[in-house]
């Protein structure tokens, strides 16, 4: 029986993984050599348009919240035009009417456009914290009586140091049910547009891009800002708004809803405005409870703000952030599958399919 030389095995091995190597560069674990044919400048706009809109999430979350403010501001801007040609003459901010479509068609074109993004994404509603199951179930009753007894508290305080009274009733009868109702809407329809627009799908996105935290921040912020746009409003009364608004975050991630901080939102306009009638903002609204009145300095009072940049509200704010973060323990929002890097499908070949916005 024949035997061959072992040395000239291992010559005719080598000599072989020597050719396969030579034909395939990329097994010797080094990068095939880059010609001019693989620059082209179609591949080259292609890998700058990946680097600077696309992410391990699809599209950048900076690029799906523009799109989102251009559908939302395109949707409300529908809506207000299909309203003018039902109302001709718009009714005064003061006025229930005049809030519930100041303040209702932009929430309808911020619904649609975060509906139309949740399509685009594959996601739904309660990612965003908005799930529709849970309307006006038991967090918003919870963040209605949160936000009656801290409003209460507010004023209370101002009374005891003699800068708050209570007066007569300023609407009695038939008009003081039609008052009280209306308002109730008017005030449940500020909630809802000034939480979606600032606390659902825009602080699930942000938080995508940059962390909860710094994105509650700059919402916040923006969330203050907006009420420097009212006639009466100062910066005191815009920290404050701004501070509340980050408390409103908190409770959407601890609870992972948006429903207990739109409770509690409306119910704190709704006993400023209506049910104290003290200005709210600088605002007072016609139809109001009763004839209360302020007196004293301004730090106290808050003085034509309205109770809001009194010295007392940032002592209920933290109040809030305290007992809110000792009955809810839990962080909630986002939900980890929400958050996670998505992974590229797989098609039956084997081959990876790209993502969309989100996957």
């Amino acid at each position: 029986m024949d035997t061959q030389n072992p040395e000239s095995v291992q010559g005719e091995a080598a000599s072989q993984e020597d050719s396969l190597l030579a034909e395939s560069p990329q097994l010797a674990g080094t990068p095939p050599a880059v010609t001019s044919d693989s620059l082209t400048p179609a591949k080259v706009a292609r890998g700058l348009f990946g680097a600077v809109f696309v992410g391990p999430h699809g599209i950048r979350s900076g690029w799906r919240l523009c799109i989102w403010v251009i559908a939302a501001g395109t949707a409300g801007f529908v809506c207000g035009g299909l309203a003018t040609l039902i109302v001709r003459h718009a009714p005064a901010e003061t006025q229930p009417l005049g809030v519930i479509l100041g303040d209702g068609i932009p929430f309808l074109g911020v619904l649609a456009a975060t509906i139309l993004m949740s399509r685009i994404e594959h996601r739904t509603l309660g990612d965003y914290a908005l799930p529709l199951r849970e309307a006006f179930g038991s967090q918003f009753w919870q963040g209605v009586l949160w936000g009656l007894a801290a409003l209460s508290l507010l004023l209370g305080a101002i009374h005891l140091c003699h800068g708050f009274d209570l007066g007569g009733l300023a609407v009695s009868g038939s008009a003081l049910v039609s008052d009280a109702a209306l308002w109730a809407i008017a005030f449940l329809v500020v909630g809802l547009f000034e939480e979606s627009v600032t606390r659902a799908y825009a602080l699930f996105t942000l938080t995508d891009g940059i962390r909860f935290w710094p994105a509650a921040g700059m919402l916040s912020g923006i969330f203050g800002a907006m009420h420097l746009g009212n006639g009466g409003e100062s910066w005191v009364g815009a920290l404050a708004a701004a501070l509340i608004g980050l408390f409103f975050c908190f409770t959407v991630r601890r609870t992972g809803s948006l429903w207990f901080a739109v409770g509690l939102h409306s119910a704190w306009d709704y006993a400023e405005s209506f049910i104290y009638s003290v200005p709210d903002s600088g605002v007072m609204v016609t139809g109001h409870l009763i004839n209360s009145s302020f007196h004293g300095a301004t730090w106290l009072t808050g003085g034509t703000v309205g109770p809001e940049a009194s010295v007392f509200v940032f002592v209920i704010i933290a109040a809030l952030f305290v007992a809110f973060g000792l009955t809810h323990r839990e962080v909630r929002f986002p939900g980890l599958a929400a958050v996670q890097p998505l992974e590229p499908a797989l098609t039956a070949g084997g081959h990876e399919r790209p993502l969309g916005f989100g996957g």
